[in-house]
Protein backbone atom coordinates (compact mmCIF):
# COMPACT_ATOMS: atom_id res chain seq x y z
CA UNK A 1 0.00 0.00 0.00
CA UNK A 2 1.22 3.34 -1.10
CA UNK A 3 1.25 6.16 1.75
CA UNK A 4 1.28 9.87 1.18
CA UNK A 5 4.71 10.01 2.25
CA UNK A 6 5.87 7.40 0.19
CA UNK A 7 4.25 9.64 -2.70
CA UNK A 8 5.70 12.78 -1.89
CA UNK A 9 8.76 11.24 -0.81
CA UNK A 10 8.47 12.33 2.84
CA UNK A 11 9.13 10.83 6.23
CA UNK A 12 5.59 11.74 7.11
CA UNK A 13 3.01 13.50 5.65
CA UNK A 14 0.43 15.36 8.66
CA UNK A 15 -2.88 16.18 7.17
CA UNK A 16 -6.64 15.42 7.65
CA UNK A 17 -7.86 12.75 5.98
CA UNK A 18 -10.29 13.14 3.13
CA UNK A 19 -14.01 13.02 4.03
CA UNK A 20 -13.26 13.17 7.99
CA UNK A 21 -12.70 14.96 11.14
CA UNK A 22 -9.11 13.04 11.48
CA UNK A 23 -5.52 13.82 11.27
CA UNK A 24 -3.65 11.67 10.01
CA UNK A 25 0.34 11.23 9.68
CA UNK A 26 1.54 9.18 7.06
CA UNK A 27 5.22 7.69 7.45
CA UNK A 28 6.54 5.63 3.97
CA UNK A 29 6.24 1.92 3.18
CA UNK A 30 8.90 0.29 5.62
CA UNK A 31 9.67 3.00 7.74
CA UNK A 32 11.78 2.91 10.49
CA UNK A 33 10.63 1.38 14.04
CA UNK A 34 12.10 4.62 15.80
CA UNK A 35 10.09 7.41 13.65
CA UNK A 36 6.70 4.97 14.74
CA UNK A 37 8.27 5.27 18.39
CA UNK A 38 8.81 8.99 18.10
CA UNK A 39 5.28 9.70 16.68
CA UNK A 40 4.37 7.94 19.92
CA UNK A 41 6.37 9.39 22.14
CA UNK A 42 5.09 12.94 20.87
CA UNK A 43 1.01 11.85 21.53
CA UNK A 44 -0.38 10.55 18.26
CA UNK A 45 -1.44 7.13 17.78
CA UNK A 46 -0.33 4.21 16.35
CA UNK A 47 -2.49 2.07 14.07
CA UNK A 48 -1.66 -1.10 11.88
CA UNK A 49 -3.31 -3.13 9.02
CA UNK A 50 -1.71 -6.21 8.16
CA UNK A 51 -1.46 -6.18 3.57
CA UNK A 52 -0.59 -9.20 2.86
CA UNK A 53 2.87 -8.12 2.42
CA UNK A 54 4.67 -5.19 5.17
CA UNK A 55 2.13 -3.69 7.47
CA UNK A 56 0.66 -1.06 6.96
CA UNK A 57 1.58 1.76 9.83
CA UNK A 58 -0.39 5.30 10.37
CA UNK A 59 -0.85 7.30 13.22
CA UNK A 60 -3.48 10.00 13.99
CA UNK A 61 -3.98 12.96 16.46
CA UNK A 62 -6.34 11.17 19.75
CA UNK A 63 -9.78 11.95 18.43
CA UNK A 64 -10.90 12.72 22.48
CA UNK A 65 -8.95 16.31 21.77
CA UNK A 66 -11.00 19.25 20.64
CA UNK A 67 -10.36 20.12 17.07
CA UNK A 68 -7.82 23.12 17.68
CA UNK A 69 -5.74 20.73 20.54
CA UNK A 70 -5.69 18.21 17.82
CA UNK A 71 -3.82 20.74 15.38
CA UNK A 72 -1.72 21.75 18.56
CA UNK A 73 -0.57 18.44 18.91
CA UNK A 74 0.29 17.59 15.48
CA UNK A 75 2.12 21.01 14.92
CA UNK A 76 4.05 20.34 18.19
CA UNK A 77 5.17 17.47 16.73
CA UNK A 78 6.96 18.85 13.35
CA UNK A 79 10.11 20.55 15.38
CA UNK A 80 10.95 17.14 16.95
CA UNK A 81 10.62 15.33 13.91
CA UNK A 82 12.62 17.81 12.08
CA UNK A 83 15.43 17.97 15.08
CA UNK A 84 15.60 14.43 14.92
CA UNK A 85 16.41 14.69 11.03
CA UNK A 86 13.10 13.71 9.29
CA UNK A 87 11.33 16.17 6.08
CA UNK A 88 8.30 16.44 7.18
CA UNK A 89 5.37 18.04 5.57
CA UNK A 90 2.04 19.55 7.48
CA UNK A 91 -1.00 20.68 5.10
CA UNK A 92 -1.94 24.11 6.00
CA UNK A 93 -5.48 22.99 7.58
CA UNK A 94 -3.54 21.58 9.87
CA UNK A 95 -0.27 23.56 10.65
CA UNK A 96 -0.71 26.13 13.64
CA UNK A 97 1.59 28.68 13.11
CA UNK A 98 1.70 29.98 16.93
CA UNK A 99 1.69 27.44 17.78
CA UNK A 100 4.69 26.03 16.20
CA UNK A 101 6.83 29.28 17.06
CA UNK A 102 6.03 28.53 21.04
CA UNK A 103 7.65 25.14 20.16
CA UNK A 104 10.46 26.04 18.77
CA UNK A 105 10.96 28.73 21.11
CA UNK A 106 10.54 26.24 23.99
CA UNK A 107 13.51 23.88 22.41
CA UNK A 108 15.67 26.74 22.05
CA UNK A 109 15.55 27.74 25.65
CA UNK A 110 15.21 24.32 27.36
CA UNK A 111 18.15 23.99 29.60
CA UNK A 112 20.67 21.41 27.81
CA UNK A 113 20.73 18.38 29.05
CA UNK A 114 23.77 17.31 30.77
CA UNK A 115 26.18 14.30 28.88
CA UNK A 116 25.81 11.05 30.43
CA UNK A 117 28.77 10.14 32.83
CA UNK A 118 30.88 7.42 31.57
CA UNK A 119 32.06 4.83 33.90
CA UNK A 120 35.70 5.04 34.45
CA UNK A 121 37.30 2.34 32.96
CA UNK A 122 40.28 -0.23 34.82
CA UNK A 123 43.10 0.31 33.11
CA UNK A 124 46.88 0.76 33.25
CA UNK A 125 47.59 3.80 35.13
CA UNK A 126 50.68 4.54 33.37
CA UNK A 127 48.44 4.46 29.31
CA UNK A 128 45.75 7.12 29.42
CA UNK A 129 42.85 5.85 27.62
CA UNK A 130 42.57 6.60 24.35
CA UNK A 131 40.12 9.81 23.63
CA UNK A 132 36.14 8.82 22.80
CA UNK A 133 35.49 10.57 19.39
CA UNK A 134 31.72 11.59 18.31
CA UNK A 135 30.25 11.54 15.23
Amino acid sequence: MVTLADEYGTDVEIYIKALTTTIHADTPSGAPAKLHDLLEQLGLERHQYPTGGPIYIWHTVPEHLDADEQKRLATRAIPALLLAGYEVNCTPDVFDEATYRQTVHDARTRPARPAAQQPATAGSPSRPAPARRTP
